[in-house]
């Protein structure tokens, strides 16, 4: 098993883990989502006329449907489809009056997903200089081979590994610095449970570590797949991918210096 990986396993299962990493992922519920309350007014409204049309029309305007169906996705891209397919717009309004009003507010104004909410929390905490040194812009990361990170969007740093470095993926990076004249890349997760789109959050991080890059790749993976036992993304981790360099953010610090 690769070094910073058994350090990870061991940090998660002798040390206080999950105190230490909420220090890097904070993840307290927001408050309820706003939504227009033009927009609800008329949903009130056509709710109590029971007029199917215009309160799916409505409620597409709003951020979060309140429902999970396979056709919504359609319907959002193609308002066309509302006029076209009558009985699919009175089989989702059925659903939708057998909540009841106070219900359906509630299921429009939930929170977001905390694991949808969990990505920029890892550069907030870069830029309160826990690696050591303040994340720089381009300009600066430019400017010299001093060890440093580099601040930017997903897409300046995707850029940057495309031009300098040879990466291939259109998808973004999470971290892109550069220590004792080595640039490194890699990409940020925390992985709340194991299978759907966790597991396509893993697998994702891994596809980073496979590309052919003039630079050190690295998975910085915190959450569930540091617990031991049968899981997939333990055994990938232990066995499979037992020579890439997956760690938790908690010793990243640590593996940086060493380069």
């Amino acid at each position: 098993m690769n070094y910073w990986t058994q350090l990870s396993v061991e940090y998660a299962n002798q040390r206080s883990y999950l105190d230490d990493l909420f220090r890097i992922y904070p993840t307290i519920p927001d408050g309820i989502r706003d939504i227009n309350k033009d927009v609800w007014s008329t949903v009130e409204s056509a709710f109590e006329k029971q007029d199917n049309s215009l309160l799916i029309r409505e409620l597409l305007k709003l951020d979060l449907f309140p429902i999970k169906d396979s056709y919504v996705a359609y319907l959002k891209r193609d308002k066309t489809a509302l006029d076209r397919n009558p009985q699919t717009v009175n089989r989702i309004c059925g659903q939708i009056y057998s909540l009841g009003l106070d219900k359906l507010f509630e299921r429009c104004t939930q929170p977001k997903e905390t694991n949808r909410r969990i990505g920029p929390m890892f550069q907030k905490w870069l830029n309160t200089k826990a690696l050591g040194i303040m994340p720089v812009k381009i300009d600066d990361f430019l400017a010299d081979d001093r060890d440093a990170i580099l601040d930017g969007s997903d897409k300046i740093m995707k850029d940057f590994a495309k031009e300098h470095l040879g990466y291939k993926r259109n998808k973004g990076l999470d971290f892109v610095a550069r220590f004792n004249k080595k640039y490194v890349i890699g990409e940020a997760k925390f992985l709340t449970d194991f299978g759907g789109h966790q597991n396509a959050q893993f697998n994702d991080a891994i596809d980073t570590l496979k590309e052919n890059v003039e630079a050190v790749k690295i998975a910085i993976l915190d959450g569930v797949l540091y617990i031991g036992g049968n899981s997939k993304m333990y055994k990938s981790i232990t066995e499979t991918y037992k020579n890439y360099n997956i760690m938790s953010a908690l010793v990243l610090r640590e593996f940086l210096y060493t380069l």
